[in-house]
């Protein structure tokens, strides 16, 4: 990598951690105007208070309720009044095999809620998508059952399992700082992706959300660990087999990390009862990162950049090399939901 190239992502960086700065705690929410921007990407953030009720376990007739008005949210502009399936038919239909990467790494402290994942299965078959043609993963069936799924394999019923049951390709896939091989659940059986991240610190990286998520669609994540992910989460995700099939993401924000990530820390999470959803994954990502930034402040501990793990995989996925998205707050419209109401 050339100084200039060195020199070109620290400054977009700057200007994104300045725009941040800037953005503060009330400035993460687009009002007016400025919101309906056809240049900027929508982050939808819906939360309710009451998804866990008067105790801890969470309300699964309101996650689906704040899943269908954050979805519809997001494609339908209060000006086109599009219905809640219609919203769905523009991520996939009749003709798609669907698959829903979610994260199970944590444990159940810390993973997609199953409850969540159940509800967008439904939406899709609502907009037409067969159950079979849907199949849910992680990299490892038994991280997945510690995360409280289900593992179904073959039938007409939605699948199920990891990619240890089926393998990686054979063949390397490469751009930038990456090569690597990819599931075979990603390559073989869907035209569609659906990323179903969670909201957490990362010890190394800064946060891990949507971006980070991909890493568990190869064989070597491990690798690309150095310098706080930076550039191959970027690289990653730059990669066709990612690309060409991601069309949303729905982050799991109804309990968060702000410190001691990826692992589950109970003492270091909290209980946000939301989700983000965007169709831009770096803007998600800042979003998710302003909101950690947030508690963390709220927690009195220092900024990320204080403690030199920022998330700079965000602003190198939003440059003009990989143009993933947008990590500048003035090209982002976050439009914020509470209690199923916009």
């Amino acid at each position: 990598m050339t100084d200039l190239r060195n020199r070109s992502r620290r400054n977009f960086l700057a200007r994104c951690l300045t725009g941040a700065a800037v953005m503060g705690v009330a400035g993460l929410h687009a009002t007016g105007e400025a919101q309906t921007a056809a240049a900027k990407s929508r982050v939808v953030v819906a939360r309710d208070p009451l998804l866990r009720g008067s105790g801890s376990t969470i309300d699964a007739r309101r996650l689906e309720t704040l899943l269908d008005n954050a979805v519809q949210s997001l494609f339908s502009p209060p000006a086109t009044h599009e219905n809640g399936i219609a919203a769905w038919r523009r991520v996939a239909g009749a003709g798609d095999t669907v698959s829903l990467k979610v994260n199970t790494l944590g444990g159940r402290g810390i993973a997609t809620n199953v409850d969540l994942v159940d509800a967008v299965c439904e939406r899709l078959q609502q907009a037409g998508v067969p159950a079979r043609n849907i199949i849910v993963w992680d990299r490892d069936t038994e991280e997945m059952e510690r995360a409280g799924f289900r593992i179904v394999v073959g039938g007409d019923r939605v699948q199920c399992y990891g990619t240890d049951r089926v393998g990686y390709e054979d063949d390397l896939s490469a751009w930038g700082s990456v090569g690597s091989r990819f599931s075979k659940i990603l390559t073989r059986s869907s035209n569609v992706l659906i990323n179903l991240p969670v909201l957490k610190d990362h010890d190394g990286a800064g946060v891990t959300i949507a971006l980070k998520n991909m890493y568990g669609t190869i064989h070597n994540p491990n690798k690309y660990h150095p310098n706080g992910c930076d550039p191959y989460v970027a690289d990653l995700n730059m990669l066709p087999e990612i690309r060409s099939r991601m069309k949303l993401t729905i982050c799991d924000a109804t309990t968060a990390m702000y410190e001691g990530g990826p692992a589950f820390k109970p003492e270091h999470s909290w209980k946000l009862n939301g989700l983000l959803v965007a169709q831009d994954a770096v803007a998600l990502d800042f979003t998710g990162w302003q909101m950690i930034e947030r508690k963390r402040a709220e927690m009195g501990l220092k900024t990320l950049e204080a403690e030199q793990r920022a998330p700079r995989y965000i602003a190198t996925a939003a440059d003009s090399e990989h143009g993933l998205g947008h990590c500048d707050p003035a090209r982002i419209a976050v439009v914020e939901i509470q209690g199923g109401a916009t």
